[in-house]
């Protein structure tokens, strides 16, 4: 094995993006083992990589000393980014550096990065300092505890975002909503399968040809990875303090292209058996029953309004009316009931608000659904109305649950 001299840059790997057993390309002067090799992919950081650097050194020198290398991977910045990282090294002996010149793309330059890595555990993070490095610490103990792959996740409790803009949040919930109905059998195994911070065991991506479109590595990770079990630490996403952000429409564009090519690719649309074990049935339940709940409460409301003997309102003022009250019903009782340990997390009047108004466009579309899916049923399974109808509705309130799970109830903004 070789051993790399001071300031002297890693040679970038060339061919097909493939993970290979162990590489020979890194360790250090004292031939320790390399446990954790952490990427950290750059473009345009000059004003955060030493900071980066150095609290990343810091908090891994603690917690497993001469056991893990920090790689920088950059896109050759034009503001000399791999330049002042390289000249950390003598500073910093964990530290390698990286410099592409023909290549370019996060994504790519994390699995080369994977690529010239020893460790047995592989990971990334940001340089902008949005990645808070101290919860790689907790990561780290997942794995240790038997998870294959550990996701920093915004979206469950201790986790959150500082400060996005109303487009950005809708935005997100979009893409993931995508997400959702494309590929399902990744997509539903994380909550948070944006995230471009997590690490994961080396073997579960041997051997894989990786082919990723755009910035989001982590779903090519679990399209493609032998991933068995995941679990999930809560981090808040934090403003960038130095450089300019990198997030564009293009790189929508490029999360859509990459789902279909995964879809595509890959067959987990078929594997029903990861979506079930994913399925929280217990929350379903206590879904289902405040839904029948609101078919009384939607019932009730119609009679009062419609009927002659009463205030004998028009019968499609009043379906609304009656619909409506009964979102409103079922929201509430979701809210402190269903998803009571998310609800808890965010109590204020704004964001029980925001949950209000996404859950009524949940709804609204499992509407559209129930009868573009009654018609087909009875139109060309059973020609039986009601048959076709109680089949139309548990396909709505499945979709109204699972959606309503990833979408409305999460942790997503904290101070």
């Amino acid at each position: 094995m070789s051993i790399i001299q001071p300031n002297s840059l890693l040679p970038v790997p060339t061919g097909s993006l493939q993970i290979l057993e162990s590489s020979a390309a890194t360790t250090n002067a004292n031939t320790e083992p390399i446990l954790f090799s952490l990427i950290i992919p750059t473009y345009k950081e000059a004003g955060n990589i030493q900071k980066i650097v150095s609290r990343l050194s810091n908090l891994l020198d603690e917690s497993i000393p001469g056991k893990y290398e920090l790689i920088v991977v950059d896109d050759d910045s034009p503001d000399g980014t791999w330049n002042i990282a390289q000249s950390l090294m003598t500073e910093y002996p964990q530290l390698r550096v990286m410099r592409r010149q023909s290549e370019r793309g996060l994504s790519s330059a994390v699995i080369r990065g994977w690529q010239a890595a020893s460790g047995s555990i592989l990971g990334v993070i940001d340089a902008d300092l949005q990645h808070p490095p101290h919860v790689l610490l907790q990561l780290l103990q997942a794995i240790e505890e038997g998870a294959d792959l550990a996701v920093a996740s915004r979206h469950i409790e201790g986790g959150g975002v500082s400060s996005w803009s109303f487009v950005r949040r809708l935005l997100s919930r979009g893409a993931q909503l995508l997400g959702l109905l494309i590929l399902p059998g990744v997509l539903s195994r994380v909550s948070d399968p944006m995230s471009g911070y997590f690490m994961f065991r080396r073997h579960c991506i041997v051997g894989k040809t990786l082919n990723p479109v755009g910035y989001k590595i982590l779903l090519e990770t679990i399209g493609r990875g032998n991933v068995g079990k995941i679990a999930e630490v809560g981090y808040v996403f934090c403003e960038r303090k130095e450089g300019e952000s990198k997030v564009t429409w293009k790189q929508y564009v490029d999360y859509i292209h990459h789902l279909i090519r995964l879809r595509l690719s890959t067959g987990r649309l078929s594997k029903f058996s990861q979506i079930s074990q994913q399925f929280p049935i217990d929350r379903f339940l206590r879904f289902g029953l405040v839904g029948l709940s609101g078919v009384f409460v939607d019932m009730t409301v119609l009679y009062l309004l419609s009927d002659p003997t009463t205030l004998g309102f028009p019968l499609t003022r009043s379906k609304i009316i009656a619909g409506e009250v009964a979102i409103l019903n079922n929201f509430l009782w979701n809210d402190i009931w269903t998803f009571a340990d998310v609800s808890s997390q965010q109590r204020e009047w704004r964001q029980r608000l925001k949950r209000f108004l996404k859950f009524n466009m949940i709804c609204l579309a499992g509407l559209v659904l129930n009868v573009l899916v009654l018609n087909l049923v009875f139109n060309f399974v059973i020609p039986n109305r009601y048959v076709a109808n109680l089949i139309a509705i548990a396909v709505a309130t499945v979709w109204n649950f699972w959606v309503n799970l990833k979408l409305s109830w999460r942790v997503t903004q904290v101070k």
